[in-house]
């Protein structure tokens, strides 16, 4: 079964990245979510954001950087396919909604935390190859 949502890989001025880690759970990811019927996935992140961080990003905000599949972190045997957009921001978040936590993470501390297969195996490598 597979699980499609919109994500952010939100970016600062130093190179780190944003993540979040869901109530109830260990492993960190981008912030976003599930994409309703009948919704794009940039409406889909641009609710989700505001939802999760308070965040209300203008869609040429968002620069599409693909889809990006992997095992779900937190729904066992399920595929996560999300849609991924890059953000620069340099803005401090509160985590909101179902968020427990807000992180910015370096290339170096990756080792440090519980990611989720998607942030790990396919995303993080994306962003930080670019540079």
């Amino acid at each position: 079964m597979e699980i499609h949502i919109a994500a952010a890989a939100i970016l600062r001025e130093d190179g780190a990245i944003l993540l979040v880690r869901k109530r109830g759970t260990t492993a960190f990811m981008q912030p976003g979510g599930k994409i309703d019927a009948g919704e794009t996935p940039v409406a889909a992140l641009r609710r989700e954001l505001f939802e999760e961080l308070g965040l209300n990003i203008q869609a040429e905000d968002a620069v599409y950087l693909g889809c990006f599949s992997a095992p779900a972190a937190n729904e066992p045997g399920y595929l996560v396919s999300a849609e991924v957009f890059r953000l620069q921001m340099n803005n401090d978040f509160e985590a909101q909604a179902e968020i427990e936590e807000v992180v910015w993470v370096h290339p170096e501390m990756q080792g440090q935390l519980v990611l989720a297969p998607l942030t790990r195996d396919m995303v993080l490598p994306a962003i930080w190859a670019e540079g």
